[in-house]
């Protein structure tokens, strides 16, 4: 067989040499960074898990989507009683409905939200890398106080006026009435309808992405060990 006779490698194509200084480009692009970061940290199938542990059948697992549920019914109401205005909601039967719908979603919420709170500190929730998931939640809960005092003040009655007037002479009192003057309806209106709901939103959203990430904290062993603590995948750390 003669050197002649050998094959010479074919040379790489043009387009493929095209193809892979595209790809290094785009792997130092903000946007495919973010989503490996993404995709890397909630793979779909921590986002929508088809299956949960055993424990999640407990009662005290059921309040959190109870806050949830309550939560879209408060969005979808409120949304429909910010569209008609105060006139349609105290003056029309479909009003009157909404308004109620809105009043004991919240009562719902706050409700399902203590308990969810309190069944996951005497959990100790924060157990397997669960801080932030924790404090997210507490801070959700304290802007949901703030979220449902402010609409109060905006039902436009009596009972808001009363509120509004005894509420003033507390935050008077502790110093906070310069920035919040629960007598001012367009201040407390505009907290209510636009600020307050989107930091309850985002705190929301940021909460249940955590608990994807780690999973649902699970009881509290008889015997401790720290591997029972962390979502599956996850390894304790020497």
């Amino acid at each position: 067989m003669t050197a002649e006779s050998v094959a010479a490698p074919a040379p790489p194509a043009a387009g493929s040499e095209l193809t892979d200084a595209a790809a290094a480009e785009d792997g130092r692009m903000w946007t495919n960074r973010l989503r490996n970061k993404f995709f890397g940290t909630f793979p779909p199938e921590k986002l929508l898990p088809d299956r949960q542990p055993a424990y999640v059948a407990s009662w005290i697992y059921v309040f959190g989507v109870a806050c949830l549920a309550a939560l879209i019914m408060l969005i979808l109401s409120g949304l429909w009683l910010t569209l008609e205005g105060p006139s349609w909601y105290h003056t029309t039967s479909t009003g009157h409905l909404v308004n109620s719908i809105h009043f004991w979603s919240v009562q719902l919420f706050m409700i399902a939200l203590v308990v969810h709170l309190w069944g996951k500190f005497w959990m100790a929730a924060w157990r397997g890398r669960r801080a932030m998931t924790w404090i997210t939640g507490a801070f959700a809960f304290f802007t949901s106080i703030g979220t449902a005092f402010t609409g109060f003040l905006v039902q436009s009655n009596f009972e808001s006026q009363w509120i509004a007037f005894e509420g003033k002479d507390g935050l008077n009192a502790v110093g906070a009435g310069a920035w919040f003057n629960v007598a001012n309806a367009g201040q407390m209106l505009l907290l209510h309808v636009c600020l307050l709901p989107l930091v309850v939103g985002l705190l929301v959203v940021w909460h249940v992405l955590l608990v994807r990430k780690h999973g649902v904290v699970p009881p509290i062993p008889l015997k401790h060990d720290p591997a029972d603590e962390l979502a599956p995948g996850e390894k304790v750390q020497s």
